[in-house]
C-alpha cells in the first residue's frame, strides 16, 4: 500500500506542467496560483483533520515552504534559458542525486552492500532516463521565448532550483513531523516566497485563478510523498515521485503538441524505459 501512495506523486506532479501548459499564464502568475491551490487544499485538510500545530511545526513548514518556492522559481528561470524540453528533464536528474545520496548518507537509508548496489543501479538508470528525454537531436534546437539560448544562466538556475527543493525534502525528512500537520505552515511558506519573488510584476487574473488547480494537484502529491518519506525512507519515495517526467514529457509531445524529431522521440521512449527500471528496482530493493 505504502508503494502505491509513494506513485501518487508521480501522476500529481507529472501532470502540473500539462494542466498549467494548458491554463497558460506568465511563470509568475502560474507559481502564485499554485502556491494559492497548494494553501486552499492545505486548509481544508486542516479543518478536516485538526491536527496539532506547535511552533517548531509552523517554523519548519514556513521555512521549508519558502525553500521550496525558491526551487520553484530556479525551475522556471531553468526552462526560460534552457527550454522546457531540457531544462525540466535536468532539474529532475539533479533532484534525484541530490535526494537519493541524502537519503542513503544523511539518514543512514542504505545499510547493506545490497542496498548501495541496488540503489545505485537504480539511479543510473533513473538519471540516464532523464539526460535521454532531454537528449536534443543535432539538427533541433529547443524552443524558449528568448531569441538566444543561455546555458551558463540556465545551469546556474539549476544550481539554486536544486538546493531550494533538496532543502524542502531534506529538512522536512530530518524534522519528521506529522505530515498532515506541516502542509498549512508550508503552504503559507510557499505564498511569501512565491509574492516576494513575484515583487510588482504580477497582475491578478483569470490565470492566477485557473492555476489553483495545479496547486491542488501538487498539495495531494505533497501530502503522500511527507507521508510514504516516513515509511519508505527519502531515497526511495521522492525518486518514485520524480518518474513522473514520463507523464510530463509524453504529455508535452501528445496533449501540448511539442515538436519532437523521430531520433528524439526515440531518446524519449529509451528514456522512459529507463526511468521505468530504475522505479521497479527501488520497489523491488525496498520489498
Amino acid at each position: 500500500m505504502d508503494f502505491l501512495i509513494a506513485l501518487v506523486p508521480m501522476v500529481m506532479w507529472g501532470s502540473v506542467g500539462l494542466v498549467s501548459g494548458k491554463i497558460g499564464g506568465t511563470a509568475n502568475q502560474q507559481t502564485l496560483g499554485m502556491t494559492l491551490g497548494a494553501l486552499l487544499f492545505a486548509s481544508v485538510v486542516f479543518i478536516i483533520v485538526r491536527p496539532v500545530l506547535t511552533w517548531w511545526t509552523i517554523l519548519i513548514g514556513v521555512v521549508v515552504g519558502i525553500c521550496w518556492s525558491a526551487g520553484q522559481n530556479g525551475q522556471f528561470h531553468a526552462m526560460k534559458h534552457l527550454g522546457v524540453s531540457v531544462g525540466l528533464p535536468m532539474s529532475t536528474g539533479m533532484q534525484l542525486v541530490l535526494n537519493t545520496i541524502a537519503g542513503a548518507v544523511l539518514f543512514h537509508e542504505w545499510t547493506r552492500t545490497k542496498d548501495f548496489v541496488l540503489g545505485i543501479a537504480a539511479l543510473i538508470l533513473l538519471v540516464l532516463g532523464a539526460y535521454l528525454t532531454a537528449r536534443q537531436d543535432d539538427q533541433s534546437q529547443p524552443r524558449t521565448p528568448d531569441k538566444m539560448l543561455d546555458f551558463g544562466k540556465g545551469l546556474r538556475a539549476l544550481v539554486y532550483s536544486t538546493l531550494g527543493y533538496g532543502a524542502y525534502t531534506i529538512i522536512v525528512t530530518w524534522a519528521d513531523l506529522d505530515a498532515l500537520a506541516i502542509i498549512l505552515p508550508m503552504s503559507i511558506g510557499m505564498n511569501i516566497g512565491a509574492l516576494s519573488f513575484a515583487a510588482k510584476k504580477l497582475t491578478l487574473n483569470q490565470y492566477v485563478w485557473k492555476n489553483m488547480i495545479s496547486g491542488l494537484m501538487w498539495g495531494l502529491g505533497n501530502v503522500c510523498l511527507l507521508v510514504t518519506v516516513q515509511t519508505l525512507g527519502l531515497a526511495v519515495s521522492f525518486s518514485l515521485s520524480q518518474m513522473g517526467i514520463i507523464i510530463s514529457t509524453l504529455g508535452g509531445i501528445f496533449i501540448l503538441h511539442e515538436r519532437k524529431t523521430k531520433k528524439e522521440l526515440l531518446f524519449v521512449i529509451f528514456g522512459c524505459l529507463s526511468i521505468i527500471a530504475g522505479g521497479i528496482l527501488l520497489g523491488y530493493m525496498r520489498a
